[in-house]
């Protein structure tokens, strides 16, 4: 069932999910970047079936494309004027949103960061996410693994989410440095590091065309790249197209982070080396049922021990295991995907 807000001049999509009967005296929203990345609709599935499990009323939003930030900000206070007793967040800036984000909490509303650490990270209640650095770390760790002596002398493109670097972006990217064994300067921010090794760095949006212009763009820089680190698998998709029109498909291992089903076979299809699998539909589900335990009594959701986030878990997935780098095989990441 799908309705869209009147009233406003809102560029997003507002969907009333399977649980929205009305009279239901707990309602939540569900904010994410877009509503067509397989990840976000394995976020929607999930807060879905555990809002009609929980008999908790459910709305989803979603900008037109990833970095849509003002459909957010209207998003948020929508949910606010309708009464939402919280809000599941995947936020496209993650600094920015923090004073609605607040204006929300004001109103009492519980709100759960899903996926992207919002800057700061104690801006939202609570986070549920991969952890987004050990996610990075597992396939820099490959990546030099897989390389041997050759990562003294690697070439390494890096393919980033967007020019204002949001939290998941830095997250992963510095997270690969650090396993490829990269002095990362100042961890919050990438661009500042100076070690030879980097050819440079290009944004993505994460998707697809993203990753192909992306990885031109640094080929026409460096054509002798040979190391490919991609904020995701769209992007990473869109990168091989680039290397596979100069013929250079098969002598650039590319590393990616998701786990979806497309980018898991991609795997399997030698696309990508390895990457980091993360779980969507966790994230939502967890996240629903910590709005309905705050609505309830007021409980608010804890961190892992250790962290500053829930951690809902990470695996590198790759049929080429590296020594001294945990993983599971695709059979088992197929298991596990999403999308």
């Amino acid at each position: 069932m799908k309705k869209f807000i009147a009233g406003t001049a809102m560029a997003l999509i507002a969907s009333a999910g399977a649980a929205a009967a009305d009279g239901h005296a707990v309602s939540a929203c569900l904010i994410t970047k877009t509503d067509t990345n397989p990840f976000f609709v394995k976020m929607r599935e999930g807060a879905t079936a555990k809002a009609e499990e929980l008999g908790i009323s459910l709305s989803s939003y979603a900008g037109k494309v990833d970095g849509d930030h003002e459909t957010q900000v209207q998003a948020i206070e929508t949910c606010i004027a309708n009464g939402a007793k919280g809000i599941l967040l995947t936020a496209s800036d993650t600094s920015s949103i923090s004073p609605v984000v607040q204006q929300a909490r004001d109103a009492g509303l519980l709100v759960i960061a899903l996926d992207t650490p919002l800057e700061p990270i104690d801006a939202a209640d609570m986070t549920f996410a991969t952890d987004n650095f050990l996610a990075g770390e597992l396939i820099g760790k490959w990546a030099a693994a897989t390389l041997g002596d050759a990562a003294a002398d690697a070439k390494i493109g890096m393919l980033d989410l967007a020019i204002s670097q949001p939290t998941v972006g830095v997250l992963r990217d510095q997270g690969f440095l650090t396993g490829f064994g990269i002095d990362v300067k100042d961890p919050n921010k990438w661009g500042d590091e100076d070690d030879p090794r980097i050819v440079g760095n290009d944004v993505t949006s994460g998707n697809e065309e993203g990753g192909r212009r992306a990885m031109e763009n640094l080929l026409a820089k460096d054509p002798g790249i040979n190391v490919v680190y991609t904020i995701n698998e769209p992007a990473a998709a869109g990168a091989y197209e680039a290397l596979k029109a100069i013929g250079r498909e098969n002598d650039v291992l590319i590393v990616s982070v998701d786990g979806g089903c497309p980018g898991v076979q991609n795997v399997a299809d030698g696309v990508i080396g390895a990457t980091s699998q993360q779980y969507p539909l966790l994230m939502a589900s967890l996240g629903i049922e910590a709005i309905a335990a705050w609505a309830k009594d007021g409980t608010k959701p804890e961190a892992t021990e250790g962290k500053a986030f829930f951690d809902t878990g990470v695996s590198l997935v790759t049929d080429k295991p590296a020594d001294g780098v945990e993983s599971i095989s695709v059979a088992e990441g197929k298991d596990r995907c999403w999308g």
